[in-house]
């Protein structure tokens, strides 16, 4: 149980440092959208270099092309981002988790940031897949489906114990099918460790 509250506070005081960083650049996006569709386009397959990944960043976070460059902590904190989010989506232990506030968020505040990181999700999927999604298969399709009807939930539901569990539930959906997508359009990578062996 410990370890499971130990990584709920990692993730909580990660969702701080993006919001923190979005507050300081004053963007008008949400952070999980931006998170959303960062692993949209990994999880379908796409890698993005450097100098896109920050364009791609200033565009969600509207801010103009420069303020990567100009600003000392921007591009720094999204490189070690991408990496950390690319690193969860292959990690074996499926520890990855969207960028969602914690508990002590009003339950309306989570769901739109929930909804805020499907939609970011379908987006940077539909992005780096395009035709390739309408060839995947079925669960696949039927999850990208499940995940459009997702991004369409108001934040007006009626907040209680049982939209308490629902949220909980849906969050969990998302990100298996988050990870069911990235294996299904990333090929397996061979494990660092093996060398090659000699004949």
């Amino acid at each position: 149980m410990a370890e499971t509250d130990i990584s709920g506070a990692a993730r909580a005081a990660e969702f701080e440092r993006w919001a923190n960083v979005f507050t300081a650049h004053k963007a008008f996006s949400h952070p999980s959208e931006l998170h959303g569709a960062l692993c949209g386009r990994l999880a379908a397959g796409s890698r993005i270099e450097e100098l896109d990944w920050l364009a791609m960043v200033c565009e969600h976070m509207g801010l103009p092309q420069s303020a990567a460059e100009e600003s000392g902590d921007l591009a720094p904190f999204m490189n070690k981002a991408y990496d950390q989010a690319l690193g969860l989506l292959k990690s074996a232990d499926m520890s990855f988790h969207p960028l969602l506030p914690d508990d002590d968020y009003a339950i309306e505040q989570r769901l739109e940031a929930l909804v805020a990181w499907v939609r970011g999700f379908l987006e940077g999927m539909a992005l780096a897949a395009g035709e390739a999604l309408g060839q995947a298969p079925d669960e696949i399709r039927e999850l990208i489906e499940d995940m459009v009807a997702i991004s369409q939930l108001s934040d007006e539901e009626e907040a209680g114990d049982e939209s308490e569990q629902q949220l909980l539930e849906i969050t969990e959906y998302v990100r298996l099918g988050a990870l069911a997508v990235f294996t299904e359009f990333n090929a397996p990578e061979k494990p660092a460790s093996e060398s090659p062996t000699l004949h």
